[in-house]
């Protein structure tokens, strides 16, 4: 067995806008030389990431982390999360 760690890069998150009666978050996110606007609809949870270059390294974990922080993100919020690839 091979005891290298797993690649990481990390994914920065800035939340542009948010409502809570519609049920979506809009933001961007960046890793590495990519650059990603996405929405978060998350009363159907449903992540539409643009553009579609790249866009299979970051949906995965981009949704996740919508999933698990999403009552926590703010507009105007920069976030920050890893994600265990090498872009």
């Amino acid at each position: 067995m091979s005891s290298r760690p797993l690649p990481e890069t990390m994914a920065y998150v800035r939340i542009t806008q948010q409502s809570w009666q519609l049920g979506k978050i809009e933001g961007e996110v960046k890793a590495a030389n990519y650059q990603w606007q996405f929405q978060w609809r998350f009363r159907q949870r449903r992540l539409i990431v643009r553009p579609s270059l790249g866009r299979a390294l970051i949906q995965e974990p981009l949704g996740r982390f919508l999933e698990r922080c999403d009552y926590q993100l703010e507009p105007g919020g920069d976030y920050v999360f890893v994600v265990r690839a090498d872009f």
